[in-house]
């Protein structure tokens, strides 16, 4: 299934691999996604959409197993308070409905912010932007994909520790 996200991987050149999966309506969660295309939940990443009170909308692509630190993400995008954009508000801003957002081929073009742990694998996996279908891709390629910002972002769920 190509998408948005899909074919601007394909106009700049980039190779990945498209996973579906059987979507869980009442299960969202990354931990879940990952489950379902075979990647521990820490190399699956989830794509966050925030507003920042100085710069607007912007994006955190942070693993599924992490929690996104808010105060970091301040500080990094020139903000001095970012929150979570309300839910209802997500399929306006970007085109994407929760479970599917990428931080690829928004309808409109955010700031994306990378957690740097994404480095540290040969491969991730990203929304495709659609539920049922995600993207696995070199790090490096995402980064020059979006031309995101390398950051630390993300800190380990309480549930985690």
């Amino acid at each position: 299934m190509k998408t948005n996200a899909a074919r601007i991987l394909d106009g700049m050149g980039i190779n990945y691999e498209l996973r579906e999966y059987a979507v869980d309506e009442n299960d969202l969660s990354a931990e879940n996604v990952a489950a379902k295309v075979g990647m521990p939940p820490e190399q699956v990443f989830k794509t966050l959409v925030a507003r920042g009170d100085k710069t607007g909308v912007l994006m955190a692509c942070i693993a599924g197993s992490a929690e996104l630190d808010l105060k970091a993400l301040a500080a990094i995008s020139g903000n001095k308070k970012v929150e979570l954009v309300p839910l209802k508000e997500v399929q306006p801003l970007t085109g994407y409905i929760r479970g599917g957002v990428s931080p690829l081929g928004a309808k409109k073009h955010y700031p994306v912010y990378l957690d740097e742990e994404l480095v540290i694998w040969l491969n991730i996996s990203i929304s495709s932007g659609t539920r049922g279908c995600q993207i696995i891709l070199h790090p490096d390629d995402l980064v020059r994909a979006v031309a995101g910002k390398l950051c630390v972002i993300a800190k380990p769920r309480p549930d985690n520790n």
